[in-house]
């Protein structure tokens, strides 16, 4: 089974930066690691491998330094990677991200199964694999907690939804993004984390990818950031006492403190 599976580089939660002027995240100077939503999905696509056989393929794109995260799957188990990378992408909201790892999925075909995991902890959108899916017209699920059969031709699924689980059979290839339900990682090897040291992880460009530029990057993305506001923390509400005051008297001051908020 030839298995691509998309991961991406993000900041350290505590640490996550963003220009107030442009809008974009700021990566510099940042400590970054693998997203670690995206390691349930490695860990899915490493496990069919083992019992199926074949190959899987990390895909991340960002800046040169996306090369560690790439690595560090490879120690896992993956057997190889690519870089996606080049200033033609820079500010890419999730459509143009989308549109950048179709790309290269198009590219990396024949496969059999995509995997991205259910969001990333940068953005929280859970958009980029429903989107790449679309650009490629490929059939795909998300929130997948368990995969209950693998062939050659299809996968049958179960989704984790609002009201408990659903099964899904899809023809291949096709594309999921897994919760966290579906595995728990493996750590990075020895011999794997030798064998990543070792390995050049190839960069694809835009040219590369044969991406129409105008899909690209800022002038590729359809949302802007244009307000930036953090949040303030304020303790102006009262205490309402049922034990002291009764339950009558614990009703009127809470309908009254709602009256004067226009809240009731």
């Amino acid at each position: 089974m030839r298995i691509i599976v998309f991961i991406k580089q993000v900041p350290e939660t505590s640490n996550v930066k963003m220009d107030p002027v442009t809008g974009v995240m700021v990566r510099d100077g940042v400590e970054s690691i693998v997203n670690p939503l995206d390691l349930y999905s490695v860990e899915t696509a490493l496990q069919l491998r083992d019992r199926l056989g074949g190959k899987v393929t990390a895909v991340s794109m960002g800046p040169k330094t996306a090369i560690k995260a790439i690595k560090e799957v490879i120690s896992m188990g993956c057997d190889d990677g690519i870089l996606i990378s080049d200033k033609a992408f820079a500010g890419s909201d999730t459509h143009a991200t989308s549109y950048a790892l179709s790309r290269a999925l198009s590219r990396l075909a024949p496969f059999d199964l995509a995997l991205t995991g259910v969001r990333a902890t940068d953005g929280d959108t859970g958009q980029v694999g429903p989107g790449i899916a679309s650009f490629l017209d490929l059939p795909f699920a998300t929130d997948v907690s368990a995969i209950l059969n693998a062939s050659e031709k299809s996968l049958e699924v179960e989704r984790l939804t609002e009201s408990g689980y659903a099964s899904l059979r899809m023809p291949l290839p096709c594309l999921i993004s897994v919760v966290k339900e579906i595995s728990n990682p493996r750590l990075p090897t020895l011999k794997g984390k030798q064998r990543a040291r070792q390995m050049d992880i190839p960069a694809w460009t835009a040219a590369d990818l044969e991406a129409d530029e105008k899909l690209l990057g800022l002038n590729g993305s359809p949302t802007r950031v244009v307000k930036i506001d953090r949040p303030k923390v304020t303790r102006s509400g009262v205490t309402v006492w049922i034990e002291k005051t009764g339950a009558e008297e614990a009703a009127r001051q809470l309908a009254d403190f709602l009256e004067k908020r226009n809240l009731l």
